[in-house]
């Protein structure tokens, strides 16, 4: 995602829904994708979970990134609305911007929120098949 992006908040969203596609669809990767008990021999479990666990990785990253760039984006551009406002606090116009902002930044904010909770339900799932396979770093709950 690149900071224009950040301008088009619903285009924004769109895209972080799809960044969290693998967190969504975590228990259907894991299941699909570890043998069970009969078939065990035929995959490499471990790196079965080392490579799922490394797209996790990644992902929270990019994502976490993305949306704290653009917090920050917001936040410049709401400071620079807050002066325009204060130089003319008649111009309802930049009354409706600044507030418009304000609630864009917020909705970011809490982003960052839902992020954390994506990230330990995937992490939660995870470790509740792959724990036997794969030891992940402290990081991970």
């Amino acid at each position: 995602m690149s900071i224009s992006s950040c301008n088009d908040f619903m285009g924004f969203q769109e895209a972080l829904k799809k960044m969290r596609d693998i967190d969504d669809k975590i228990i259907y990767a894991l299941n699909t994708s570890l043998p069970t008990e009969s078939f065990k021999g035929q995959v490499d479990s471990e790196k079965t979970c080392r490579d799922l666990y490394g797209h996790l990785q990644t992902g929270h990253k990019k994502r976490e990134e993305a949306i704290r760039n653009c917090i920050l984006v917001s936040a410049e551009t709401l400071k620079s609305l807050r002066e325009k406002r204060d130089t003319n606090p008649n111009d309802i116009e930049a009354d409706k911007k600044f507030k418009s902002e304000q609630r864009k930044l917020r909705v970011l904010q809490s982003e960052l929120n839902v992020e954390d909770i994506v990230k330990e339900r995937s992490y939660k799932a995870f470790n509740e098949r792959c724990r036997i396979f794969f030891q992940a770093g402290p990081s991970v709950l």
